[in-house]
């Protein structure tokens, strides 16, 4: 209020779009640095003090001062007391289409279609313009030339603006992932963060910058060590040994379980439903995504509920950390999923967030689950968190197991279905359910994922014990946390 013109303003805004601009290049770096620095310190609720203390350091500085504009602007912009309602309505109206473009403009114009760093520097580069015409207006206004010491001032601040703009283009180039030399092609989705990774032996598809794997092809025929291998006896048991099957994923990836199934089985007839087509399209690049799987980009449960074809095995593979979709989690989900099994058929569900504690986000599937299928098992993956859930309404799952394991060839395989076995365990109605109507999958989930993210930082812990900052910097642009 000290200041009777609005030039402070703008030299404020400046500011804060040249922020704004270098968000993509810095922000990486200040969120890998505090989610190091945490895991020196911090174990409980882990993932929830690293992003509330990254979002302040990357962004509470811009956004406090374009919280100032609206008040600025009022204040300037109010001439005659007998207006100043009308001033004030004109402005807040302004501010909120504002806000509703910036809402949705990022959402489903920008981030699905040149990314979220290319978005942060558009932005920026509509706030540098608005100051750009400011100082445009002030001379028409002025009515003279700038002064030297201005025209230098301007020249200066014009080298910040286009090196900030030039800086977060630039940073596209920085994989996230900035420490992990594997890393082959990177990219995101209006729903996911995406990566691909190769090494001798196979290539990895994630969508998380730390840990996690999503999808996996090897170089050569073999199982996987991972979940994939544990699923194979869903197909197996529907009698899939010699028969051609018909096969629904729910979940789709880049086609793992189907390229695994092909190797060991017989090619079925795939009908694949991913939400993400940027996954689609790495699958097909990356992962050589086999011909005999039908794609079909749309949510699993509008795809489910529209069609009328029966499948021997559905697997359900949707569930990612806590984004599980609360619409296929649900007793109506798995009511429509049964109604769609052929009467040989089963379906198996991939549960990766695996937890002992009762209540969890694993009872409450399981459970809703046993509400609709009489015969329910699951067996724990050797190498992971993830546990596979098999269930059927027509026959004992362990039963057929073990009627089909004599017609497996493959040795390797038929070791793993045997393991398979040995692992197989009842699961009982718990009582838990999960509805369309209450389905607070995201809470259930962030609690057994603050369980999982404090295992692996056990392992970060002792990696960075009794180090230097500078070692553990040395440690991060080497490589070494990869």
């Amino acid at each position: 209020d000290k200041y009777k013109s609005p030039k402070r303003l703008f030299i404020f805004l400046f500011i804060a779009a040249v922020f704004t601009a270098l968000i993509p290049l810095f922000g990486k770096f200040v969120i890998s640095g505090v989610a190091l620095l945490l895991a020196l310190f911090i174990s409980n609720n882990y993932l929830i003090w690293a992003a509330l203390i990254s979002c302040i350091l990357v962004f509470v500085f811009p956004l406090l001062i374009l919280g100032m504009v609206t008040p600025n602007l009022i204040k300037f912009a109010i001439q005659d007391e007998e207006e100043n309602g009308k001033t004030v309505g004109i402005i807040e109206a302004l501010s909120t289409i504002g806000s509703i473009i910036g809402t949705f403009v990022p959402t489903f114009v920008t981030i699905p279609n040149v990314g979220t760093a290319l978005s942060f520097v558009i932005f920026a580069a509509i706030l540098l313009i608005i100051c750009l015409l400011f100082v445009i207006l002030s001379i028409i206004k002025d009515k003279k030339r700038p002064s030297n010491k201005n025209i230098i001032i301007y020249t200066i601040l014009t080298i910040v603006a286009v090196c900030s703009l030039i800086g977060g283009i630039a940073s596209r180039k920085i994989s996230n992932a900035f420490w992990n030399k594997k890393v082959i092609h990177e990219d995101e989705s209006i729903y996911n963060y995406l990566r691909v990774e190769e090494d001798d032996n196979s290539v990895i598809f994630s969508t998380n910058v730390i840990f996690g794997v999503q999808s996996i092809m090897l170089k050569e025929k073999g199982l996987t060590g991972m979940y994939y291998d544990i699923a194979m006896a869903s197909p197996i048991i529907a009698g899939g040994v010699d028969n051609k099957l018909d096969v629904l994923i729910l979940g789709l990836g880049t086609g793992t379980f189907a390229t695994q199934c092909n190797n060991y089985l017989l090619k079925y007839d795939y009908d694949g439903v991913e939400i993400d087509s940027k996954i689609v399209d790495i699958a097909y690049e990356y992962f050589n995504l086999p011909d005999n799987v039908n794609t079909y980009i749309e949510d699993g449960r509008a795809f489910i509920d529209r069609s009328n074809k029966k499948y021997d095995v559905i697997m359900v593979d949707a569930y990612q950390d806590i984004t599980i979709p609360f619409q296929m989690s649900s007793l109506e989900f798995f009511k429509s999923v049964e109604s769609h099994l052929k009467d040989n058929g089963n379906m198996v569900v991939n549960l990766n967030m695996v937890s002992s504690k009762d209540g969890s986000i694993t009872d409450y599937l399981s459970g809703t689950i046993c509400n609709v299928f009489d015969n329910v098992y699951v067996a724990k993956a050797k190498n992971s968190s993830n546990m596979e859930l098999f269930a059927t309404n027509n026959y004992d799952i362990k039963e057929r197991l073990h009627d089909n394991l004599t017609k497996i060839d493959d040795l390797q395989l038929y070791n793993m279905m045997n393991y398979v076995y040995d692992s197989l365990t009842y699961v009982e109605n718990n009582g838990y359910l999960l509805t369309d109507d209450k389905a607070p999958v995201e809470l259930l989930g962030m609690e057994v994922l603050d369980e999982l993210i404090a295992s692996e930082l056990d392992y970060y812990k002792n990696m960075i014990k009794g180090k230097s900052i500078k070692e553990l910097i040395d440690m991060l642009l080497n490589g070494e946390f990869g």
